[in-house]
Order: C-alpha cells, then structure tokens, then sequence
C-alpha cells in the first residue's frame, strides 16, 4: 500500500477569501446578489430555533441559491461561471503544497462547498484529480435553486472524504489541508490534517 491521497478545501485554504457570493454576483449582478445575501440572512435568523439540528449557515445559503438561482437557464450559469475566470487570488503556501502532492504522484482532490457549476473552471490547469462540491439541481436545463446531494461544508464534507477514501483507497497516507473550524470534521479523517489560518480575500 503505497499510494497517497492528498484533500484540499478550496475558499480560504487554496484562495484568498469566498467564491460564492462573487459568482452569484455575476449571475443576478451585484446589487441583486448583496439583497439576496441579506434576505436569506434575515430569514435564517428569524426561523432560527425551529429546528434544532438545522444548520444556520447552510439554511442561509440555501435561501440565497434560491434567490439568486431559482428559475436560471443552465446556459446563462454556465456563461456567468465563465466570467470567474482570473477571480482566484491563489495562496502560496497551499497551492505550492498541492502541486508538490502531484508531483509526487497523489491523487489530489478538492472538496469544497463552492458550487460545481464554477469551481471546476477555477481548477483549470491545476492537476487536481477530483473535485467534491455542491451541485445544484438541474430540470429541463433550468436550475430550481435547490441543492442536490447536500450541501459540500462540514459534515457533509467530511462524509464524503470518509466515502472517498473507502472508494478509491486504501492509502498508505491521507493528507489533508483546510481551514478551521468548518474544515476539522473532514480533517479528522486523515492521516496528516493541515490546519491553515483563513486566508482573507486581498
């Protein structure tokens, strides 16, 4: 057993700050986009309670997709993914560590709660093997606004790694790079966690 797995978080750990609500930027525009982020915050807040288990920041995001992506043709997400291109603002240290696990032959993987309509155009020309992240589902090419399969962030994150390395594995070793705290779960679940510092947009 000799081969290695190497698992990165993407916003915060290998970019400098948050994707998401720049890409719905460019989906509903700017304006719109900083009104839905408020709404769904609102309304996040004032059902906050009603559910113990409910996960408040995932409940904010789901109103936020909702708002900004309900009703959007396929083609337009796709147009608007495209104009995310040059949006990274890499950091060093990660995307150093990143290339020298494919140097060396890991399988790289990045799992992220960005969503997969965008993420893979910001990976181009990385060599990253598998990416983890949250879909969005899709009727007679329209999205609804509703996640698919979950949202990719915490323990849904980690549930996948665990799933991944079952599936793909075994390894020898497991490295894996994130950020604290949403990223200690899936961290937890290899051999070697890298904890980053959030890494601010500069």
């Amino acid at each position: 057993m000799t081969r290695r797995i190497a698992i990165f978080d993407f916003d915060g750990t290998l970019v400098g700050g948050d994707s998401l609500l720049p890409y719905l930027g460019r989906v509903a525009g700017r304006m719109r986009s900083g009104l839905v982020f408020a709404r769904a915050i609102r309304a996040g807040l004032m059902s906050a309670g009603a559910n113990p288990d409910d996960d408040l920041r995932t409940r904010i995001k789901a109103g936020m997709l909702r708002r900004a992506l309900a009703g959007v043709p396929v083609s337009v997400a796709q147009a608007a993914a495209e104009r995310m291109r040059g949006w990274q603002r890499w950091y060093e240290p990660t995307l150093t560590a990143l290339k020298r696990h494919a140097d060396a032959g890991d399988l790289v993987v990045v799992a992220t709660g960005g969503l997969s309509l965008y993420i893979p155009i910001l990976l181009e020309g990385l060599p990253v093997d598998r990416i983890l992240a949250t879909d969005m589902e899709v009727r007679d090419g329209v999205l609804t606004g509703e996640m698919q399969g979950g949202n990719c962030v915490r323990g849904e994150k980690a549930r996948r790694v665990a799933a991944l390395l079952h599936e793909a594995g075994p390894f020898a070793e497991s490295h894996g790079y994130g950020n604290r705290p949403s990223d200690l779960p899936f961290l937890a679940l290899t051999s070697h966690p890298t904890v980053i510092p959030t890494v601010p947009r500069k």
